[in-house]
C-alpha cells in the first residue's frame, strides 16, 4: 500500500519505518532539509533502540523514502498521515497551526480519493477542522480518520509492531476497511483493532495518557507520605500492585514524569475541559504534584547540607526524562539542575544519550562527563535522576574512592539502602524507610 507520513518527528518517523517494514511503500515528508538529508543517509535524528537498523534495511530495499516534496508525496499515496507537532500554547492548549497547514497542503495536492489520518495527538474536534480545511481546497473524495499512537519512548518499535490495540476513529466504512487492511500485519496475535467514532478516538489518547500521569503522581504522594510515617514505599507498592484491580505498571515513585506526552496531554485535556465549562480537578492536582516532585531531589540535597551548597560539586546521573531515549523535554533533571545552580552548586552530569540535547538547554552552565564514574571526582553528592540500566549495579567502593563526601540521593529508588549503608554512604531515596 502507498503511505505518506508528513512529519518526521518521533511519532512520524517510527510509524513510517514500521509501515515500510511490513511491506508498504512509504514516503516520509518534512520541511526540515537537514533532517531529510540525514534520514536519506539512514541516520536517525533521534535515539530509539532498533530504529536505525530498520531505517537502513527499508531504505536499502526501496520501501522507504524521505522527501521535502509534499505535493508529490500526497499525489502518489492513498494514505496521508499527519504526524506533525502539536506544541503547547501558553494557555496549555495544543497549538494546531502545523496540523492545519498540512491539511491545507493535502487538499491542494489531492488527485483522487485519499484517507487522511490524524496521527498527531490532537484535541477533540480536530478531525472536523481538518475535514473543513481540506474541503475548501479540493473536490476529490476523501475521509478523515483519527488513529492515535500509544508508543513509549525507548520501546516504540515494539509498541508499534505489537500493539495492545489499534484504535481507528472513523465515520466511513470505506476508510475503516482500508485502515484495517493497513494494520492487519501488526495484530496477527489477536490483539484488537477497535473501531470507534472519530471523537472517541481523539479523546481516548488524552484520557489514556492522563490516567497514567495520575498513577505516577498518586504513587509519588504515597511515597512522600511514607517518609512522614516511617513506612517503605517499596512494600506499600507491592501490596497495592498485586491487587489485580490495580496492577504494578506506572506505580514507580520517583522524580516525576516528563517527556513530550504526559505534561502536554494533561495540560491539553485540562484546557479542553475548561473550554467546555468543566473543572478537571484530579488532573489539576496531578499536575501540581508533578511540578513539585521534579524539585524533590534538589530539596533533599539542600536540606542535607542545611541550605548551603554554594561551591559544592553535585554529580548527576541521568538527563533524559526516561531511559533508552535522548529526549529532554520536560525532564525532571532540568528542574533539579536549575535549583542546584540557583543555590550556587557546580553540576557535573552524565547521560548515555542525552548530552547533546542537554547542551542545548544548559550550554556551559554545567559540566558533562564521559562516563558515570567520570562525574564523581571530588563530588560532595551524587543524584540519580534517570534509571538507566548501567547505573543499577555500580562499584560502590570505586564511587567512594572518587567522592569527597559519601551521600547519594536516589531519585528512582534503584539502589538497596542497606547495601549503601554497609559501604558507608548516607542514602536518601523516595519514600524509603531508612
Amino acid at each position: 500500500m502507498k503511505v505518506c507520513v508528513i512529519g518526521t518527528g518521533y511519532v512520524g518517523l517510527v510509524a513510517g519505518v514500521c509501515f515500510a517494514d511490513s511491506g508498504n511503500d512509504v514516503i516520509c515528508v518534512d520541511i526540515d532539509t537537514k533532517k531529510i538529508n540525514k534520514l536519506q543517509k539512514a541516520e536517525s535524528p533521534i535515539y530509539e533502540p532498533g530504529l536505525e537498523e530498520l531505517l537502513k534495511r527499508n531504505i536499502s530495499e526501496g520501501r522507504l523514502k524521505f522527501s521535502t516534496d509534499i505535493k508529490s508525496a500526497v499525489k502518489t499515496s492513498l494514505f496521508n498521515f499527519i504526524a506533525v507537532g502539536t506544541p503547547q500554547d501558553g494557555d496549555g492548549s495544543a497549538n494546531m497551526q502545523y496540523v492545519h497547514e498540512v491539511a491545507k497542503s493535502i487538499g491542494k495536492h489531492m488527485n483522487g480519493y485519499k484517507v487522511v489520518v490524524n496521527k498527531s495527538t490532537v484535541p477533540v474536534g480536530t478531525a472536523d477542522a481538518v475535514r473543513d480545511i481540506i474541503s475548501k481546497h479540493t473536490k476529490f473524495e476523501f475521509d478523515v480518520v483519527s488513529n492515535p499512537e500509544f508508543m513509549k519512548e525507548g520501546a516504540a518499535i515494539d509498541d508499534f509492531m505489537k500493539p495492545d490495540r489499534v484504535i481507528i476513529g472513523s465515520d466511513s466504512e470505506k476508510a475503516a476497511k482500508l485502515m484495517t487492511e493497513l494494520y492487519s500485519p501488526f495484530v496477527r496475535t489477536g490483539n484488537p483493532i477497535l473501531m470507534v467514532g472519530v471523537r472517541d478516538a481523539e479523546l481516548t489518547k488524552y484520557a489514556s495518557n492522563s490516567i497514567l500521569a495520575l498513577r505516577i503522581s498518586f504513587i509519588n504522594e504515597v511515597a512522600n507520605l511514607c517518609e512522614k510515617l516511617g513506612a517503605d514505599i517499596k512494600n506499600v507498592r507491592k501490596g497495592m500492585g498485586t491487587d489485580k484491580r490495580i496492577g504494578m505498571s506506572f506505580l514507580f515513585p520517583g522524580s516525576g514524569y516528563g517527556g513530550s506526552c504526559f505534561p502536554k496531554d494533561v495540560q491539553a485535556i485540562i484546557k479542553t475541559a475548561a473550554q467546555n465549562k468543566y473543572d478537571f480537578k484530579t488532573l489539576k492536582a496531578a499536575e501540581a504534584v508533578n511540578k513539585s516532585q521534579k524539585r524533590l531531589i534538589a530539596k533533599k540535597i539542600l536540606k542535607h547540607f542545611n541550605n548551603n551548597i554554594k561551591g559544592m560539586k553535585v554529580a548527576l546521573w541521568g538527563l533524559a526524562f526516561k531511559p533508552n531515549t535522548d529526549d529532554m523535554r520536560e525532564a525532571p533533571s532540568i528542574e533539579t539542575i536549575k535549583v542546584l545552580l540557583e543555590h550556587g552548586a557546580k553540576v557535573t552530569a552524565f547521560d548515555p544519550e542525552a548530552e547533546q540535547n542537554a547542551r542545548a538547554i544548559f550550554g556551559s552552565d554545567i559540566r558533562y562527563a564521559k562516563s558515570c564514574y567520570g562525574s564523581l571526582k571530588d563530588a560532595d553528592a551524587l543524584a540519580i535522576i534517570t534509571e538507566w540500566n548501567e547505573f543499577r549495579r555500580p562499584d560502590f567502593d570505586k564511587i567512594k574512592q572518587l567522592m569527597k563526601q559519601y551521600v547519594i540521593f536516589d531519585g528512582r529508588n534503584i539502589f538497596n539502602p542497606l547495601t549503601l549503608k554497609s559501604h558507608g554512604f548516607t542514602y536518601y531515596g523516595i519514600g524509603r524507610n531508612v
